[in-house]
């Protein structure tokens, strides 16, 4: 019973810790790296510039859009060239770090043209970030799915 109750306050003080280092400033202050971030994806959409969110993406970037179409970072900078947003905004933007990769989720309501067609968009995403050998973060991947109005 002894050895039982030794596992059981090892494993509490093994979760503890665990909560502790996902609750330290560390996590906070790149948590913010990451809203600032996308914060800046979100200004590359509100201007219609795509060159904003081109240094955020990692050369082996890909993406899947809210039509389904997997691209790559050339392929989708170059499908965001044509659209000419009227209005962009992010909701429950919420980020979560692991070490030296983050995820960040939210909601996204787009309008505007495309090559001269209106668009209103609804979607869910997710963005996967990681910090690069130099100390930089980075967008690897992106996944939309469209959201109901």
């Amino acid at each position: 019973m002894k050895i039982f109750g030794t596992w059981c306050l090892l494993a509490l003080l093994a979760a503890g810790g665990t909560a502790w280092a996902q609750a330290t400033p560390a996590n906070d202050s790149t948590e913010k790296a990451i809203e600032a971030l996308e914060n800046q994806w979100l200004q590359s959409q509100k201007t219609s510039n795509p060159d904003l969110v081109a240094p955020l993406l990692a050369d082996k970037f890909v993406t899947t859009g809210l039509d389904g179409k997997v691209r790559n970072k050339t392929e989708m900078l170059a499908s965001e060239k044509p659209r000419k947003y009227a209005s962009a905004e992010y909701e429950n933007v919420h980020v979560t770090v692991f070490g030296e990769t983050a995820i960040a989720t939210g909601r996204y309501k787009g309008t505007g043209t495309d090559s001269g067609k209106p668009f209103d968009e609804h979607g869910l995403w997710t963005d996967t970030w990681v910090k690069m050998p130099g100390g930089k973060w980075q967008c690897v991947a992106d996944h939309n799915s469209p959201a109901p109005k």
